[in-house]
């Protein structure tokens, strides 16, 4: 059919499984997994043209696996927050949700439940994730697409690891015009009867029930609600009164004055192209926050794409393999020199360092599941200097980034930690020891650069007041 080869040849899909559809199939299926929303979502979009073509209603369907690498019960708690704004905005659209957890989750029984013509897939760069796809499109015979939905422009465009953000930039920049624009969110013109007796878990009850072996040591952040509709009301106040404050608050974590929206586009409850949008829309509004978008968008767009472009084109991008050539020497030339301080993992999870401005930024991360970028990168470094080695250091960052953070298990983590431990992305600096020619940060002047005194106090009186909820919590 040539407007299925059309549909496919889109820059956003990529052709998993190719040949025709089933033609004794009874729908099109979309498997959710990377971009966990309803709405302004190009593999949902996909899914409703192919699903009109051949006159077949939509389903989508959203696999509960219960051993997600690293994940624990504060993810699947946002994630399950953000399951009913799923299920509500594609019933809208005339589109049914479906979700299975585990241990009902196999993707070929639903396949075969609902009879699909074929499926739909999100593209996800992570080694795990792929690997998944890979099987998948091995193992069914119906056709099998994945489409590229949480970056701006197709990943696929860029055809090599970037060195730097300096050389992914004008590329992305060259192609916003083209895939910086509005969704045409359109709706499923035939619906979807569920068999009688259909297997399936209601969205509204927690998805981990019966799950005994997921870790639950780490518990939600009542601070943080999950779903695109909690997402889209946080867009609305940044892309309104904060952004004319951006540039002068962004690097003072003892403010609210990012985004914070990492969270929800690593759960997909939100794309960046929403987010571009209507940063955009107030600048057309506000000519006089053009230079506050342009500053935002270089993270959004041209550090966070070039996060996705070194998890795509990086098998090592979670060890010290990953470093550039220039990094690997200076790495061995000083893997003998002594440390001053050495902590253990314990040690460290616990904040317990000598390092009261460590200290708060731990703090931050195992309370509040979030930490501000700029003290992230101080608190990767520091883990460089405090533990035996730089192997040792990048486990210890990644160990706590995935336990803890809810944007953590994330391509932007990993980039951020490889940048901090092993100078990926960045250039070498003057030689001094441990660290080599790797980039140096001191307690000191990155405690100048803001009102450092506030921020740790803002997070032990957090620490404080969750222990006393604990406390309260016990005695009744």
């Amino acid at each position: 059919m040539q407007e299925l080869e059309s549909l496919a040849a889109n820059p956003r899909v990529t052709v998993r499984r190719n040949g025709s559809p089933d033609t004794e199939g009874k729908c099109v299926v979309y498997w959710m997994q990377r971009a966990q929303r309803g709405v302004d979502n190009h593999a949902v979009d996909i899914a409703v043209q192919v699903a009109n073509l051949l006159g077949l209603p939509l389903v989508v369907y959203f696999a509960g696996v219960s051993n997600f690498p690293h994940a624990n019960l504060r993810h699947y708690a946002f994630l399950n927050q953000g399951l009913p704004d799923i299920e509500a905005d594609l019933a809208a659209r005339n589109i049914s949700f479906v979700m299975r957890c585990a241990p009902h989750e196999s993707h070929e029984r639903l396949l075969a439940d609902v009879q699909a013509a074929m499926v739909i897939g999100d593209e996800n760069p992570m080694r795990v994730p792929e690997r998944w796809r890979q099987e998948l499109a091995a193992r069914i015979r119906i056709p099998f697409w994945t489409v590229d939905a949480d970056v701006v422009v197709p990943s696929k465009l860029i055809e090599k690891a970037q060195y730097g953000a300096y050389t992914i930039r004008p590329r992305l920049y060259r192609m916003l015009p083209e895939f910086l624009q509005p969704y045409e969110n359109a709706v499923a013109e035939h619906a979807w009867k569920r068999p009688r007796g259909f297997l399936a878990d209601s969205v509204h009850e927690d998805m981990t029930r019966g799950w005994k072996d997921l870790d639950r040591s780490v518990g939600p952040v009542e601070a943080w609600k999950g779903g695109t509709h909690a997402a889209l009301k946080r867009l609305k106040l940044f892309a309104g009164p904060m952004l004319k404050d951006y540039e002068t608050r962004r690097n003072h974590p003892e403010t609210d004055g990012t985004s914070c929206l990492s969270p929800y586009l690593h759960y997909g409850h939100i794309g960046p192209v929403t987010i571009a949008l209507a940063i955009d829309a107030a600048v057309a509004a506000n000519p006089d926050l053009k230079s506050a978008r342009d500053s935002y968008f270089n993270e959004l767009i041209a550090w966070r794409e070039l996060a996705v472009n070194f998890v795509k084109y990086t098998p090592t991008y979670d060890s010290v393999e990953c470093a550039e050539s220039w990094a690997k020497k200076s790495i061995a030339e000083h893997a003998r020199d002594e440390r001053e301080t050495i902590y253990t993992l314990d040690q460290l999870e616990k904040a317990q360092t000598h390092d009261d401005l460590w200290n708060a930024g731990q703090i931050q991360m195992v309370r509040h599941g979030w930490m501000h970028n700029y003290v992230r990168m101080y608190w990767a470094k520091k883990i460089l200097e405090w533990t035996p080695d730089v192997a040792t250091a990048m486990k210890c960052c990644i160990h706590l980034n995935d336990k803890y953070f809810l944007d953590g298990r994330d391509p932007n983590g990993y980039a951020g930690i490889a940048w901090a431990v092993l100078g990926k992305f960045d250039r070498a600096w003057f030689e001094r020891p441990i660290f080599g020619k790797i980039r140096y940060m001191s307690g000191g002047s990155t405690g100048k650069k803001f009102d450092s005194k506030k921020y740790i106090r803002q997070m032990h009186a957090l620490q404080e007041e969750q222990m006393s909820m604990f406390s309260d919590s016990a005695v009744s």
